[in-house]
């Protein structure tokens, strides 16, 4: 059924609307001032009552296979990245089956609704379950929740490497408007040469998902491995194909950086987990210069993306130590990249609250207390809905998967039983 929400106002990155309505389907059918509103036939008038309207959010690297880490105690001090690796998430990963992949996914598709995410990318891994565990993230995160989801399996030497090859090549075969694959690689210091070889052999130009140069470890180990840094392994043996994801890319150096502006690819900044794994910063200035495509990640560490808007944001004005450097218009453009790429994977439109864009949208109760118009919405989204954030309505596909800051999910049971599938989980860890 035709839905219509009334009484809003919009603000979709590039124009700001207010007393509008806003028709739906699957997709946007129209969009108008009150002024000039009608209704048509039967269909369902929704009335928001001011409430402002965007689009959902886009998460462009995350790890479902890290939700069950909340709360868990391992032994852990670790003196680089490599021992966080090893002592946690390798521990973790190792152990994760496709019970424990498909109830991740459950809780992972409740907490991306609640947080106003309509799309991720994800990047999996899961050692007791290679075979099938991204048909469980599509059932679970895609199909019951109805998160749309770009999914791949992180090949690495720690795994069967014909088994994670399979596992993405079948995976790619089945893409739709909801669900789509990359091609999953984990990071260079994980990776033989003989792997990338027959990983190159297998991808038929699909995009990987990768790991780069997150740590110096990562850039040590290819020089010292391989005489050769990570970006030019990749470059080496064509993996560099067209809506590719390099992940971090917070220790590559200007040469790579060049080798990456040859091609079609993108880079994902996850600033909070980097600060968290005291691995630096990413060199946004090198990206920019460069003209690299940059989109926003947040590598698993929670549910909220604007959380890495903001850090990012201010992180970089420190890093170069200039209060006007990464700008509204950065922001923008990180934005407008994500929403990009992932359009092209799933072939749709989303990132704008207009005519022919899928009907991915998310709702505020946001009061301003200083005046609000077109040339400052961006300062009020910013520090003052994302600081503070507080979804009311995520709308995916037209449906409504919560409303009015109510899942439409039987949350409770769900997340009970993910408790047990959590514990079990911990116990072999």
């Amino acid at each position: 059924m035709v839905k219509v929400i009334v009484n809003c106002n919009i603000f979709d990155y590039e124009t700001y609307r207010e007393n509008q309505y806003i028709r739906f389907d699957k997709e946007i059918i129209e969009t108008g001032s009150m002024d000039n509103f009608k209704k048509k036939g039967n269909e369902e008038i929704i009335d928001f009552k001011g409430k402002l309207v965007m689009p959902g959010f886009v998460n462009g690297h995350t790890h479902i296979y890290s939700t069950f880490a909340r709360g868990m105690a391992v032994e852990f001090n670790p003196k680089s990245f490599s021992d966080i690796l090893k002592q946690l998430w390798w521990r973790m990963d190792s152990k994760i089956d496709l019970e424990t992949t498909y109830y991740s996914g459950l809780v992972s598709g409740i907490e991306f609704i609640k947080n106003g995410i309509t799309g991720i990318i994800d990047h999996h891994a899961s050692g007791q379950a290679i075979k099938g565990t991204l048909n469980k993230l599509k059932e679970s995160v895609t199909e019951k929740i109805g998160v749309r989801g770009v999914f791949c399996f992180e090949t690495s030497d720690r795994f069967n490497i014909d088994e994670c090859i399979e596992e993405n090549t079948e995976f790619l075969k089945n893409n739709s408007e909801k669900f789509a694959g990359m091609f999953g690689l984990h990071a260079s210091l994980s990776l033989s040469n003989e792997t990338l070889k027959k990983v190159s052999e297998n991808l038929n130009g699909a995009p990987i998902h990768i790991h780069v140069a997150e740590s110096l470890e990562d850039e040590e180990d290819s020089i010292k491995k391989y005489g050769k840094r990570v970006v030019e392994r990749l470059e080496e043996f064509n993996l560099l194909t067209d809506n590719s994801i390099l992940s971090h890319c917070v220790h590559i150096d200007e040469n790579e950086a060049d080798i990456i502006s040859n091609y079609n690819v993108y880079v994902a900044l996850n600033p909070t987990s980097n600060m968290n794994n005291a691995i630096g910063m990413p060199n946004y200035k090198l990206l920019k210069d460069k003209n690299i495509k940059t989109i926003i990640g947040n590598d698993g560490l929670g549910f909220n993306i604007t959380r890495e808007y903001l850090n990012l944001y201010f992180t970089q004005k420190y890093r170069y130590e200039d209060p006007t450097f990464f700008n509204f218009d950065d922001l923008k453009n990180n934005i407008d990249n994500v929403y990009n790429l992932f359009g092209k994977i799933l072939n749709i439109k989303v990132g704008r609250i207009e005519k022919g864009y899928k009907a991915d949208m998310i709702s505020f109760e946001y009061a301003p207390f200083t005046p609000l118009n077109e040339n400052n919405i961006f300062g009020h989204v910013f520090f003052g809905i994302w600081d503070n954030l507080d979804v009311v309505d995520t709308i995916i596909d037209g449906e409504f998967l919560m409303e009015n800051r109510k899942v439409n999910f039987e949350v409770e049971k769900i997340y009970s039983e993910a408790k047990d599938v959590a514990e079990n989980l911990w116990n072999i860890i």
